[in-house]
């Protein structure tokens, strides 16, 4: 059974079975003793294994295994298959489950011998299974059960409800990841980001409050900028329409926040700053502060028009955004920019990762705020031939969707 035939056996089963459909290929083409898939979790500092019998009989008792120092580690830090010597059993195979640079998890195979076309067969039936995952968690609380180690309270919910459903995203132009460390008392952070033919957009907020008032806050400032993006309205106007919000329905309250837009062709960058703290960028080895003119937070009254500023960004730059969360309490003295520097040759999900482990352990894991980061490596534009090549996939695409 090749990839095709496994993703569509998978789509012609029920979404909790699909992981089971692909766990019973894999036994039967290479006569594995186990299979079983491991979740990130949302803290990303454990791997969580839904195993094909603990899914059958909808267990609500998962392996819990820290991943610091593991061998998952190394799979999904180097986005490669190991495979490891079992003394008198076999080899353990260990593939990683990303889907365009979303770290799913990783599957794992005990196996009673190996051979370079198993391993590539593993590799696609891996691949396969993100793209199961990606699609079946909309029908599905499994995948959102398998990630949480921890009881979720309500504010918690809503606030992870309005986060993008895959925190990291790669293109020929950029690679980016988002991390929020939530309070213990949740003080309604959120990142966000899309993209579409000509554009990527950004945006990092944080409502003022804790608990279920700012998630809701927060509810209002992320579908408000949502809503006027998908309308096609400008950077202006999309701030506009985040403030009106709060104007409106905020109880007085207010969110700071950056919102840019980045050009694919590499024409050019530009951002909103509504009171929130200067990005950091590393270019050529050094770490610096973008300085930026401040408008008040959305939803500060006497705020006019908000102000739409150039973004100084260059291919091979790093830029980093983030809430005051990250430097708040215990970690009001963490050297971010020194953080930024020893994780330079990391991708951006480990560079998130890096950056909120320090948070969290320098709080002793209870954060006084909120703390979320964004880390994107900006490419640049892709040539000519690459880009109209890319237009051309996506306009077929297009059409065979209509058909």
């Amino acid at each position: 059974m090749g990839l095709a035939e496994v993703l569509a056996a998978a789509e012609k089963a029920a979404p909790v079975d699909s992981l089971n459909v692909v766990a019973r290929n894999l036994r039967d083409r290479f006569g594995a003793r186990s299979v079983s898939f491991l979740f990130v979790d949302v803290a990303g500092r454990r791997m969580v294994r839904v195993s094909e019998e603990a899914t059958a009989r909808q267990e609500r008792g998962p392996d819990r295994i820290p991943l610091a120092g593991s061998a998952y580690d190394e799979v999904l830090h180097g986005q490669k298959l190991v495979h490891l010597r079992v003394d008198g059993q076999g080899y353990r195979v260990l593939a990683p489950v990303t889907n365009r640079g979303d770290t799913l998890g990783v599957l794992e195979l005990f196996l009673p011998r190996v051979a370079p076309e198993v391993l590539e067969q593993i590799e696609e039936a891996a691949h396969a299974l993100a793209y199961i995952v990606v699609t079946d968690r909309r029908f599905t609380d499994l995948y959102h059960w398998g990630q949480r180690t921890t009881r979720v309270s309500l504010a918690a919910e809503i606030q992870r409800q309005l986060l993008p459903s895959s925190p990291s995203c790669e293109a020929s132009e950029f690679a980016l990841a988002c991390a929020l460390a939530p309070a213990d008392n949740i003080a309604g952070d959120t990142y966000d980001y899309a993209l579409d033919r000509e554009t990527l957009h950004l945006s990092v907020t944080d409502a003022m409050g804790h608990d279920v008032d700012a998630a809701l806050m927060a509810t209002l400032v992320v579908n408000a900028s949502r809503g006027a993006r998908r309308a096609g309205a400008g950077l202006v106007e999309q701030a506009g329409e985040t403030h009106k919000a709060l104007l409106g329905h905020g109880r007085g309250t207010f969110a700071t926040g950056q919102l840019l837009r980045i050009a694919l062709d590499g024409s050019g960058a530009r951002l909103v700053n509504a009171g929130h703290p200067w990005p950091l960028r590393l270019r050529g080895g050094l770490v610096s502060e973008i300085p930026l003119h401040a408008d008040l937070p959305f939803g500060i009254t006497t705020q006019g028009r908000y102000r739409v500023q150039e973004l100084d960004l260059r291919p091979g730059d790093r830029l980093v955004l983030y809430t005051d969360g990250m430097q708040e309490g215990p970690a009001e003295d963490l050297d971010l920019s020194a953080l930024i520097s020893d994780t330079a040759t990391e991708h951006p999900r480990e560079v998130v990762r890096h950056l909120i482990g320090a948070v969290a352990d320098v709080c002793e894991g209870h954060l006084p705020d909120d703390a979320t980061v964004l880390c994107l490596d900006w490419h640049g534009p892709v040539p000519q031939a690459q880009s109209h090549a890319r237009t051309t996939v996506q306009d077929r695409a297009a059409v065979a969707a209509r058909s």
